[in-house]
């Protein structure tokens, strides 16, 4: 399979992503479950803290049943190292040359974010069709997204950023989007203190609200 077909099959059942930064080793484990127990078994463990890197390998070691992605991956070496750990794609916050070019050589797929059209076309001339949309909620939100359905009707999108469960059914609504990144299922305070039951009653209510859309 080409890099869309196969980040349409990894996301083919996938309405939420959530964005999760990992403070706390101890919680990487009991955190995926708590989604998992509600219904979201595709995450998007991000580089932004050191524990980054061990949460994507100790969760393809230990929870095979999910799938793993890596985001906020910025560079060349980053995504060598993510992929190195096991993640099943890749997610940047921007674009580089280098990181498209190395998503076009890569096993492990690419979902580039963009924030404008000439950053699709960059992608697209590439042969990029799936993109991230960062920060979505600032840079205009479902309205953007019904701009790019015009010029880019083949383009699918994962929006991210200032999406929170007021506004995910909204995003859910558009033929060009594939599924929503958000942090809102697993607040940093119900981490903080353990509230596993708490994150499965977000992560269900936020399965049930996509299923009825």
């Amino acid at each position: 399979m080409d890099m869309t077909q196969t980040l349409d099959a990894l996301f083919a059942k996938v309405t939420l992503l959530p964005v999760i930064n990992i403070e706390r080793e101890a919680d990487i484990l009991p955190l995926a479950d708590a989604l998992a127990a509600g219904g979201i078994t595709t995450l998007e463990i991000t580089l932004r803290t050191a524990l980054g890197l061990p949460a994507i390998a100790l969760l393809r070691r230990e929870r095979p049943a999910l799938c793993i992605g890596a985001g906020t991956v910025t560079d060349a070496a980053q995504y060598r190292e993510v992929v190195k750990a096991g993640a099943q794609f890749v997610v940047t916050p921007g674009i580089t040359d280098e990181l498209l070019e190395l998503g076009l050589r890569s096993e492990v797929p690419l979902l580039p974010g963009i924030a404008s059209a000439s950053e699709i076309l960059a992608g697209y001339r590439l042969g990029y069709r799936r993109f991230k949309v960062f920060p979505a909620a600032v840079l205009g939100g479902t309205a953007l997204l019904k701009a790019f359905a015009g010029p880019f009707k083949d383009v699918r999108f994962c929006p991210t950023g200032g999406i929170d469960q007021e506004s995910y059914a909204d995003y859910l609504t558009l033929d060009n989007v594939m599924a929503v990144g958000g942090s809102w299922v697993a607040p940093k305070a119900a981490i903080a203190a353990g509230d596993w039951a708490a994150i499965t009653r977000l992560s269900r209510a936020a399965s049930t609200m996509a299923a009825q859309r």
